[in-house]
């Protein structure tokens, strides 16, 4: 739906929802539908829709300004900037708390809303007015700290997808990050991955660059792609902080294939041996699902679960 009504919206989220609450899923997120840009279908919502009600954004692009952007590094898997920065930021219409509270009306499980992070919106944007990505990210994390200290959710997480392709920035990713972070007034969590786009990673790197990083952040938990990485990778996190806990990508959403529940469950096994039981406080697929089929997506969904109890030794939703 290219312009969807208040209601097609609502409809279509109570079915994200109700899917997840069929399956078993405790911690349920709105799928995110009503972000979707059909210009720009690459980040599925992710970055048009925090920035362009933004003060302070243009979107009418030159070429110049087109072509400067094409030329910056990392940054490939962009045509052109999300906007134009020629002012001093602010929220602007942005409203999150009003996305989140439809989302909470609609759940009768415990919701879990998300948001992109300031790292990732500022390395999309092209700035004339700061002078610097680092000032830029943290006029970013402002507006939305600002917005997230009005959301009622069980867990707020930000996302975080350019990172992990550029540990090198973590120090100033981290402070914009924790602003946004600690204005969270339940759950803070940050999720890492190292890019969903077309449904393939966009950036090579990994995780033990990161340590430095997740470790500074003022955060419950964070949420970190696994199941499409080397299963050695894990081992990075034995030196995360003990009181950060760890949500274990057990799902990998690049693929079709379905895996089975004792795979998952094998996965845990391996990851708590590991790094302690204790530490691995949410089971998750690697990201979105939004590059898969319903049916191939409903199907990880119950393998999760499935994988989960396995795991757990809880008995299923349907027993």
């Amino acid at each position: 739906m290219a312009a969807p009504s208040e209601q097609a919206l609502a409809d279509a989220t109570r079915v994200v929802l109700h899917t997840q609450e069929l399956a078993g899923i405790d911690l349920v997120c709105d799928g995110e539908l009503y972000r979707f840009d059909v210009n720009h279908p690459e980040t599925n919502g992710m970055i048009e829709y925090f920035v362009r009600p933004m003060a302070g954004v243009r979107t009418d692009l030159t070429f110049k300004e087109i072509q400067d952007f094409r030329a910056r590094p990392g940054m490939g898997f962009r045509a052109r900037p999300a906007g134009i920065v020629d002012g001093p930021l602010n929220g602007g219409s942005l409203d999150l708390p009003a996305a989140c509270a439809r989302a909470t009306a609609l759940a009768t499980r415990p919701l879990k809303f998300t948001l992109t992070g300031p790292h990732m919106l500022a390395k999309t944007l092209s700035d004339r007015h700061y002078g610097s990505t680092p000032a830029l990210a943290m006029a970013i994390a402002e507006a939305l700290a600002e917005q997230v200290a009005h959301l009622d959710a069980e867990v707020i997480q930000i996302d975080e997808a350019n990172l992990p392709g550029h540990p090198e920035e973590w120090e100033w990713a981290a402070e914009a990050a924790n602003v946004v972070l600690s204005a969270v007034e339940t759950t803070p969590a940050i999720h890492l991955c190292f890019g969903n786009y077309g449904g393939q990673s966009v950036q090579s790197g990994t995780w033990a660059k990161l340590i430095n990083f997740l470790n500074a952040l003022k955060v419950d938990h964070i949420v970190m792609e696994m199941a499409h990485r080397p299963v050695a990778e894990v081992a990075a996190f034995k030196d995360l902080r003990p009181e950060i806990g760890i949500g274990l990508g057990v799902v990998d959403v690049k693929r079709t294939e379905v895996e089975s529940a004792d795979w998952i469950a094998k996965s845990l096994q391996r990851a708590a041996e590991l790094l302690g039981r204790e530490r691995i406080r949410y089971i998750h697929p690697d990201c979105g699902f939004w590059m898969l089929k319903r049916s191939i997506a409903d199907a990880k969904i119950r393998a999760l679960v499935e994988g989960r109890d396995l795991y757990e030794g809880r008995a299923s939703p349907s027993e």
